[in-house]
């Protein structure tokens, strides 16, 4: 499983990319594996508020239906639509072209309270 260095991880198996205050997040590598094939994607309505750990959308995969958490609070500022057409980029480009949304946040706490890429390692035992 690929788990970049990078990135910020969630127990919930998100992963978080800080540009500023702008977190791009989307599944791990590890939770698109367990899902197996993406068919859908249900992505989180721009200039919605969110706190940290909320439901912001599901991911739908043939196996089955997974809710995707909010790694830190703010408000969603981007989603990806290609995913609309194409949700099979979640399983074929998790930490690149699946991204799902980006979040700006009013609190770094937040995201410097998330797992590195160790802590995330160890969390699935890879």
């Amino acid at each position: 499983m690929l788990i970049p260095s990078e990135l910020r991880y969630s127990n919930d198996h998100e992963w978080a990319k800080a540009n500023g205050d702008v977190i791009r997040v989307g599944i791990t590598d590890y939770a698109q594996d367990a899902l197996g094939d993406v068919v859908f994607v249900d992505l989180p309505k721009v200039g919605t508020a969110i706190d940290a750990h909320g439901a912001i959308g599901e991911v739908e995969s043939t196996k089955s239906v997974s809710e995707i958490y909010a790694p830190v609070g703010g408000t969603i500022t981007a989603v990806n639509d290609a995913l609309t057409g194409a949700p099979e980029s979640v399983n074929a480009d998790p930490y690149g072209d699946g991204w799902i949304c980006e979040i700006t946040t009013t609190s770094s706490a937040d995201f410097d309270g998330l797992l590195d890429a160790a802590g995330y390692q160890a969390l699935t035992n890879n």
